[in-house]
């Protein structure tokens, strides 16, 4: 699948800053039209016919060759498709700009760390997430304890007051992010968060034009413990905040929640991904498509540190040269 111009036949994009299709050739918005162009291998660009390095779980890329963006038709229809696509907000230079705020004033950061021509393999990806949806309740009985004290005379006192906490409480969670990709570490997806589905849209193949792009590789069943172990964490947190502070100390008599109704979907959240290599390692960042948040620390420069020791010694050096000379004039 590739979206070509209408009016020149180049190839369209998906634009965050126009929010809409865009033809970098002839700068013309709306003008794309679908092609089903097959070739006879996954490996063959289907509009030049160049190599392409297809990975296992891969949907959507660039061709090498022609720099055309191509959508692999059964890898986002029929058991892959996804539900809903949350469309990217923030273009490559938005991006750069946010990596150069962050961390520009870094002392000790590789010179090229963040120039142009580094900063321009950012890559936009579309990354396979399962959404899930929880209905829960809490069946929680507890017992807890206010004190109060006063003194009368010399005497202390302390009144101990009982009281009866019990919760009937019921929470609906709704799209739990859980990434379906292997290539993606699962912390930092964690850290991506949160997203603002109020933008999520059904999916379209449209918005994968311009990016890569992965089919999820695993199974809603595969990662459910992982959206469990958020949802149980943040019902906790909303159950206690309906107690904590209110009683002296509290005793947990019954506490259970009940999942009453559970579903989940497939859907592609867009993350920017920056690689930069030095030293011999590799330092990812990760930037979400929506929000801007940046996850990623900068490497540093043994040669930047060196340098500045040494000038910073050169400078203790001076100091106490002059130090000496002061107090032999005197």
């Amino acid at each position: 699948m590739i979206f070509k111009c209408r009016n020149c036949g180049g190839n369209t994009v998906y634009s965050p800053e126009k929010h809409g299709m865009y033809c970098p050739f002839c700068d013309s918005e709306g003008s794309e039209e679908r092609t089903d162009e097959h070739s006879e291998s996954i490996t063959v660009c289907p509009s030049c016919g160049g190599e392409l390095k297809v990975e296992e779980h891969t949907s959507a890329m660039r061709c090498p060759s022609c720099d055309c963006y191509l959508i692999f038709n059964e890898r986002v229809e029929g058991e892959y498709a996804p539900g809903f696509i949350l469309p990217f907000q923030l273009g490559r230079e938005t991006c750069k700009l946010s990596l150069r705020k962050k961390f520009g004033k870094y002392r000790f950061a590789p010179s090229d760390f963040l120039s142009e021509a580094k900063l321009d393999k950012i890559e936009g990806i579309y990354v396979p997430f399962w959404l899930f949806d929880y209905d829960t309740r809490w069946d929680f009985h507890a017992e807890g304890t206010k004190l109060r004290s006063w003194t009368s005379g010399n005497t202390a006192y302390t009144e101990a007051s009982i009281y009866d906490v019990e919760r009937d409480m019921d929470i609906a969670f709704r799209k739990i992010p859980v990434d379906a990709s292997i290539k993606m570490p699962d912390s930092v997806m964690d850290q991506m968060e949160p997203y603002d589905y109020q933008q999520l849209e059904k999916f379209d193949p449209r918005y994968l034009s311009g990016f890569y792009a992965e089919k999820y590789n695993m199974p809603a069943q595969q990662v459910e413990e992982r959206a469990k172990k958020k949802m149980t964490e943040d019902a906790e947190r909303i159950l206690s905040d309906t107690y904590s502070g209110q009683y002296s100390s509290v005793r947990v008599i019954k506490k259970e929640l009940h999942l009453d109704n559970s579903s989940s979907d497939c859907g592609m959240l867009p993350v920017w991904r920056y690689l930069y290599q030095y030293g011999g390692q590799s330092y990812p960042f990760y930037i979400n498509g929506q929000t801007g948040r940046i996850v990623g620390e900068a490497p540093i420069s043994k040669k930047k540190v060196l340098a500045y020791s040494g000038t910073l010694w050169a400078c203790l050096t001076l100091i106490l040269i002059m130090i000496q000379m002061v107090g032999k004039m005197f």
